[in-house]
């Protein structure tokens, strides 16, 4: 029997191939740390609050996931996602690498890796895949999407 660790992974990943940022928010602990490329490091609300913009925003959304595992403590999954990036109307398929913490049968921690130079490129076409592996370009990255965040944040409050 897969660890209820695994299960509580492929429930948050189905919530997410749903749109359902409800349920992908229940797997979290209140004071969840998320971590990625694009958005750096997220705690609690506003970790919730990127997927519930995140959600909101998709267009032509799709997700898979595979290679879930978890003992007590830790876990990991791969999954990719297929979408619209909003800002170009570029398609993205970004394959990503999540590492995750529990602690009472939550996460924890939840932390997303990928090549931002790659994703870039696809969002951004030729001047993301000139300039996407730039330190200059990736905090740029990181700034707008904080913006977006923060702006999301506030009109949902």
């Amino acid at each position: 029997m897969p660890h209820a660790n695994s299960e509580l992974i492929t429930r948050f990943y189905t919530g997410f191939q749903r749109l359902d940022p409800q349920v992908m928010a229940s797997c979290y602990g209140e004071d969840v740390q998320f971590s990625d490329p694009v958005f750096g490091t997220l705690h609690g609300p506003q970790a919730t609050d990127m997927w519930r913009m995140l959600v909101r925003r998709a267009q032509d959304f799709s997700l898979t996931f595979d290679g879930v595992t978890a003992d007590e403590t830790t876990g990991r999954a791969h999954w990719t996602a297929r979408y619209t990036f909003s800002q170009t109307g570029r398609t993205v398929v970004n394959s990503i690498e999540a590492r995750f913490v529990f602690r009472d049968g939550l996460i924890v921690e939840h932390r997303d890796s990928f090549s931002l130079w790659k994703w870039a490129a696809q969002a951004l076409g030729l001047k993301g895949y000139l300039l996407g592996w730039t330190p200059f370009m990736q905090v740029a990255i990181g700034r707008q999407a904080r913006k977006g965040l923060d702006a999301y944040r506030a009109s949902h409050s």
